[in-house]
């Protein structure tokens, strides 16, 4: 699991774990025998998943709050030894249009500080470690857009650029750091939303969170940095890179048929 090896005692960290993309990594990573604690905002999707996950452990948590992060990730730390895989994958389906001051500030929250928060909580360890994993969960908005949304698509840019940053910063250190740029993927997040559900199934496939999750396997057996488990999105930021007049007028088209 780790660069390759199978580490049977691995200690793995998944935020958002309670449902989606979170509980594919959980389960997938925990069939790999990893000791697994499950971080969500949502009590009862804490509570199923430790169920369904024999051995796993659970937090109830808001991975917003820096002071909430560094206390779960001392509690782990403390039971199950230190953290092999951090996936910081927590969350959110804010904002229509530009949004309200208050949808930007949670995507903000979600998609950029709770990456920070983790990353100042166990990248060091790691490094000094000189091995480990952090996973940040992003979306191929990041690296595209999503039209619906101008926080979602903004934040989610923002997460990209930080695992980039932190590839730089500790990409010598023997710490794999990971991207995920998925695009549609059925979850509550896409499927509930008739706009969002229209745009990406327009751009492309909706997967499983299993694909996800063995994507990101993939890449942490291979130590890759960007997860693109619809390849196709490498192809869409070629586009966007070789001619960007031409790739706006594209989704403005796009736009007009959903």
């Amino acid at each position: 699991m780790i660069r390759g090896q199978r580490s049977r005692r691995s200690v793995v960290v998944v935020t958002g774990g309670g449902s989606g993309i979170g509980f594919a990594l959980a389960r997938r990573l925990h069939a790999e025998g990893a000791r697994v604690a499950i971080v969500d905002r949502h009590g009862d999707g804490v509570g199923g998943a430790t169920e369904l996950l024999d051995g796993s452990v659970g937090y109830t948590a808001d991975v917003t709050d820096e002071a909430v992060v560094t206390e779960v990730v001392a509690k782990i730390e403390a039971r199950l030894g230190p953290i092999d895989v951090y996936c910081s994958n927590a969350g959110v389906p804010v904002g229509h249009g530009l949004g309200s001051d208050e949808e930007w500030s949670e995507a903000w929250a979600t998609h950029a500080l709770a990456h920070v928060y983790a990353a100042r909580a166990v990248l060091p360890k790691m490094a000094a470690r000189g091995s480990g994993h952090f996973v940040v969960t992003a979306a191929a908005s990041g690296l595209l857009m999503m039209m619906q949304s101008a926080p979602y698509t903004v934040s989610n840019h923002a997460a990209v650029s930080l695992a980039e940053w932190l590839a730089v910063e500790y990409g010598d250190s023997g710490v794999g750091i990971h991207c995920v740029a998925p695009q549609g993927v059925r979850t509550p997040m896409v499927t509930r939303d008739a706009g969002v559900l229209a745009e990406v199934t327009a751009s492309g496939a909706i997967i499983d969170p299993v694909d996800v999750a063995e994507a990101v396997m993939t890449a942490l057996a291979e130590n890759r940095f960007l997860v693109l488990p619809h390849p196709a999105v490498q192809d869409y930021e070629r586009a966007k890179v070789h001619d960007r007049d031409a790739w706006l007028a594209g989704l403005r088209e796009l736009r007009k048929r959903i």
